[in-house]
């Protein structure tokens, strides 16, 4: 919560200290952004298959607030490269479907928790002229994602019948986004939009030799505000 009341405080700070754009400015070519990332899963799983599952047995996810850093390299008045991604947040699984397992709770306890490593690779195109204070923008490209620190936790071994390894395969997809730039004075920008990335994994459960599976489509979306500085 600091993080983002910093971020917010720098970006009034940078709003106060003058007036529009100067187009006359020289271009500058780079440009760093630091905001933060309200990431939503529209998640979507199969049932849990393996020994001793009920039908009906199911995973979400919760969502999760982080960091959001990027770098931006200009190539002409309108297109530019973006390479974006977030401080790796630890992500909650939880249970879905019976209340109980058993005798042991299941639905809504977190089972399981992983870290995402997921850079985006993206094509810009900002509309109007480089002077402009308000400029719209829509991106195109890449996610990749790569799934660690994987724990099952209490309830999860629990559910599980005892010490479980997580493993999720890694998901490459692509990745939309819309947003809007208030263009400062100097180097200063301040920057919000939404995006929409398409993610799945496999997801595999390992009680001592005893396997069960199922496929998540995880599909975030998410709401960035940022901090620019170009040079």
């Amino acid at each position: 919560m600091n993080t983002y009341k910093t971020i917010a405080g720098l970006g009034l700070l940078v709003a106060c200290g003058g007036g529009v754009a100067n187009a006359a400015e020289s271009v500058r070519s780079n440009e760093l952004r630091i905001g933060a990332y309200f990431v939503m899963y529209d998640a979507k799983a199969k049932d849990i298959t393996g020994p001793f599952v009920p039908a009906g047995t199911n995973l979400d996810v919760k969502n999760v607030n982080t960091m959001y850093l990027a770098y931006l390299r200009r190539l002409s008045p309108h297109y530019s490269i973006e390479l974006a991604f977030g401080v790796p947040p630890k992500t909650d699984t939880i249970g879905k479907g019976p209340a109980t397992l058993g005798s042991v709770p299941f639905n809504g306890q977190v089972v399981s928790t992983a870290k995402w490593f997921a850079p985006n690779v993206l094509l810009c195109y900002t509309f109007f002229d480089e002077g402009a204070t308000i400029r719209p923008y829509l991106e195109a490209g890449v996610n990749y994602t790569h799934f660690y620190d994987r724990q099952s936790t209490a309830a999860g071994d629990a559910v599980n019948g005892g010490p479980t390894a997580i493993s999720l395969s890694n998901s490459v997809g692509p990745v939309i986004t819309g947003g809007v730039t208030w263009q400062l004075p100097a180097h200063w920008s301040l920057h919000a939009s939404y995006s929409r990335t398409w993610v799945k994994s496999d997801y595999v459960g390992n009680t001592a030799g005893v396997m069960r599976r199922t496929h998540v489509d995880f599909n975030p979306s998410a709401v960035v505000v940022s901090v620019g500085y170009a040079f």
